[in-house]
């Protein structure tokens, strides 16, 4: 426990490895409790703005961030020498095969094994399959450090439970899971968390358990969206509205509330791979996990061809057309472009002719250019189109008027396309302005 007195008493510093949705509002909760704090990130250019006290990830504010003090934001790996509590907070996506991609928890070890002190606790938040810490990161640890992993220095795990974009629930108010190799180990990071978690913490029995229940948290949402997703796909075939049925469905007590729509971010999107991959490495192929998987993953392309199904029902010409996409984020009001599923969309309506206008207000530009190769538009770029297709539903376009929608159409569209994602407009409005309305 001396590491953690030292940590409250200000002889030791904190460093959170990876300045992103996960990193930033961490470092600053603990920076805001007096303590001193080290952000790491190896991306020059996002540090450079975290100095000058712009945060794009909008999870802290930049009004937050310039009052903020007893933190330091570096991309020098030889600064992590200064702090002897290592937080890992990098992402962890997956390949294009869906294969587990380790890469930047693998090199974020590096720079820790090739800066890291004797004395200091390494505690990763990144998702991971369990006994993905012990088995890859220790190594390289050791290997860097030349140290010994339980003798010269110890490791953790405590799962980031952040939800991008939510003003609610918080990194202080989610209960965190937390874990170490050995009783000092763990409990000396319980006691560190609890600094700042005013929900408070629970005490995982091993690593390997707080693996574990990070990647069956958002399995278990996936899959109940892939259920309702897969509803849609039925009761789209049978002419039955959706969300009518989930709305009646719903007054029973113990129904539980999800919704269809795109399942994308670092998150939902991803983890189940993670453990899905782990599975059969033991010799099990999952089943239920993978097939919501598949599920989920081919959702853009069934409201792509939805879309153009419609129009063509409508007297469309197809190739040539324009077709707007409001929103290209992976959720509602939240800059974070990580995985989005509306890049299933693009493509697939690009395969079939049609010129696609994408507009989102709060993603970044020069992001969305080299995520998915798209140019945003600002709403009044927007003309002339064929059918509209409401992808996020950011509160921007939760305020647009069925006029205001009207205004994006070509003058000579009889009926205009348009395509209700995430099922969040007033279905008898729309109808009533003589839209050809449809949603999942």
């Amino acid at each position: 426990m001396n590491l953690y007195q030292d940590i409250v008493e200000g002889k030791e510093e904190i460093s959170v490895v990876g300045m992103g949705y996960v990193g930033l509002p961490l470092a600053v909760a603990f920076a805001e409790k007096g303590i001193k704090v080290l952000g790491f990130d190896i991306n020059a250019d996002k540090i450079a703005e975290y100095v000058a006290g712009r945060d794009a990830t909008e999870e802290v504010g930049d009004e937050r961030l310039q009052k903020v003090t007893n933190i330091e934001f570096s991309s020098n790996p030889e600064d992590l020498k200064k702090a002897k509590f290592i937080i890992v907070a990098v992402p962890t996506p997956v390949l294009p095969n869906k294969m587990p991609d380790l890469r930047p928890i693998e090199g974020a070890s590096k720079i820790i094994g090739q800066n890291i002190s004797a004395g200091s606790i390494v505690v990763y938040e990144s998702t991971v399959y369990p006994g993905a810490t012990e088995e890859t990161c220790i190594p390289i640890l050791e290997k860097e450090s030349g140290m010994v992993c339980g003798k010269d220095f110890k490791i953790g795990y405590s799962p980031e439970r952040i939800n991008p974009g939510d003003k609610v629930h918080r990194v202080e108010n989610i209960v965190k899971v937390t874990s170490g190799m050995d009783e000092e180990s763990a409990e000396t990071v319980a006691k560190v968390y609890e600094l700042v978690i005013q929900a408070g913490v629970h005490r995982a029995t091993s690593i390997k358990v707080a693996e574990a229940a990070k990647v069956i948290e958002n399995s278990q949402r996936d899959i109940n969206i892939a259920f309702v997703n897969e509803l849609s796909l039925i009761f789209d075939k049978m002419g039955i509205d959706t969300l009518e049925v989930l709305e009646a469905a719903g007054t029973k007590w113990n129904f539980l509330p999800f919704r269809p729509g795109l399942v994308g971010g670092h998150c939902i999107g991803v983890d189940p791979y993670y453990l899905a991959y782990k599975a059969e490495e033991l010799g099990y192929k999952s089943k239920v996990i993978l097939a919501g998987r598949m599920t989920n993953d081919g959702m853009g392309k069934f409201i792509a061809e939805k879309t153009v199904k419609r129009m063509i029902a409508t007297g469309h010409v197809i190739k040539g057309a324009k077709v707007a996409i409001l929103g290209l984020t992976f959720k509602e009001n939240c800059p974070d472009l990580r995985n989005s599923k509306v890049e299933d969309i693009i493509e697939e309506l690009e395969e079939y002719g049609v010129e696609v206008l994408v507009t989102d207000p709060i993603a970044d530009a020069t992001d969305a250019k080299h995520e998915y190769g798209v140019d945003l538009l600002t709403m009044d770029q927007v003309k002339d189109v064929a059918a509209v297709i409401l992808a996020v539903n950011h509160a921007e376009y939760l305020s647009l008027k069925p006029a205001d929608l009207k205004s994006l159409y070509a003058d000579d569209v009889d009926a205009p396309v348009l395509i209700d994602v995430k099922g969040t407009l007033d279905k008898q409005a729309v109808l009533d302005a003589g839209f050809d309305f449809w949603r999942m």
